[in-house]
């Protein structure tokens, strides 16, 4: 049967949901809400439901609601999750929300809190690993194609350049200095913590470059992290906001590299590229040919209705909570790292260990 849904948030990125779940089997929307009236009442319009200009009202008139859909924005894309969140999961409704989690570390940790103590499903919308070379890749990790980790490279960002450079007009970006921060590095974060696991140390040299300084940009719009795995790896991300072209790999590219193999995911959903490490590798010169899966595709909208499908799943299949994919506790992780880079950054690029995240304790129905 499919899952009664209603969103907060009719911009942008709540119409793309929208139209995803309209074309889902498992999802019934039946109301939108915005607290921008046209545009709850242009969305309504647009995919033949109920509007709403408060969530309270939705809430009290849509009773059978099973889930509240986030998908507000804010300063720095995230400062108006937290309220409507946290009102959906008092209420006990399951909630899906727009990463990041939320604007502020407490307020992200408040949510998954909540969500645990109501026992409700909690999660986030970390679609970038939501893609058929994330599958593949993953296949390659869980075969033993890749084995004892020994490096992660992450590269995320947006093409740019000083030539098409324009200081955001933008009240939810300009004079925020941690904007591209707090509204992205979840993203990556989030891809290479699903191959690699938890990161335990965190060291960043952030900053931005000169054209941004001489037109008053505050934004910390370049990102050099360096990251320690749980599992002994290490990691290196480079994000930044459109201030140079990227190179190989395009905008996107992820390499993780093991003992027994290597594998690269390049533009999130195009293809993956695998090494396999044998006797007999030239240690310099000559690079083994690969095994290369290119999917044919460069649509990176595909990877929202993947996501968003991936959670109906769960949530009709009754699954665990800690096996939701993408639930809060793993958004809360990402955003628990983002602010440690935030922290080294404001110390002079001084390693910080991220907070430890709440313990699992696992349902007794379930672990039988």
């Amino acid at each position: 049967m499919a899952l009664k849904i209603g969103i907060v948030g009719m911009g942008g990125i709540g119409n793309n949901h929208a139209a995803c779940y309209k074309k889902d089997e498992l999802a019934d929307l039946v109301a939108v809400c915005d607290v921008v009236k046209a545009k709850a009442d242009a969305a309504a319009e647009k995919f033949g439901v109920k509007a709403y200009y408060s969530l309270r009202s939705m809430l009290e008139n849509e009773p059978d609601l099973q889930i509240v859909d986030v998908t507000t924005g804010g300063i720095d894309n995230g400062s108006w999750h937290f309220e409507p969140a946290m009102e959906a999961i008092l209420a006990g409704k399951h909630v899906l929300v727009e990463k990041p989690l939320a604007h502020d570390i407490e307020e992200g940790r408040q949510l998954y809190a909540a969500a645990e103590k109501m026992k409700v499903y909690l999660g986030c919308n970390l679609n970038h690993y939501f893609t058929p070379p994330a599958e593949k890749a993953m296949q390659y990790v869980n075969e033993g194609g890749v084995g004892e980790l020994v490096y992660c490279l992450m590269k995320m960002g947006f093409n740019g350049g000083e030539a098409g450079y324009a200081s955001a007009g933008s009240p939810k970006i300009k004079d925020h200095p941690y904007f591209h921060m707090k509204a992205f590095l979840t993203h990556p974060f989030s891809v290479m913590r699903h191959f690699c696991g938890d990161i335990t140390h965190i060291q960043t040299f952030s900053d931005r470059p000169g054209f941004r300084r001489n037109a008053g940009d505050v934004m910390v719009s370049i990102n050099s992290i360096h990251v320690k795995f749980a599992n002994g790896g290490v990691g290196y991300l480079l994000s930044q906001r459109g201030d140079a072209v990227y190179g190989l790999g395009g905008w996107w590219s992820l390499e993780m590299a093991g003992s027994k193999g290597t594998f690269c995911i390049e533009n999130c959903v195009e293809k993956v590229s695998y090494w396999k490490a044998e006797k007999g590798i030239p240690a310099i010169s000559v690079q083994p040919t690969p095994e290369v899966t290119d999917f044919g595709t460069n649509d990176f909208n595909s990877t929202f209705g993947n996501r968003l499908h991936a959670f109906l799943e769960d949530v009709s299949n009754g699954v665990p909570r800690e096996q939701l994919r993408a639930n809060g506790r793993d958004a809360l992780a990402v955003l628990e790292y983002t602010f440690a880079v935030i922290e080294s950054y404001e110390r002079g690029g001084e390693l910080v260990r991220p907070r430890r995240l709440p313990p699992l304790h696992g349902d007794p129905l379930t672990m039988l």
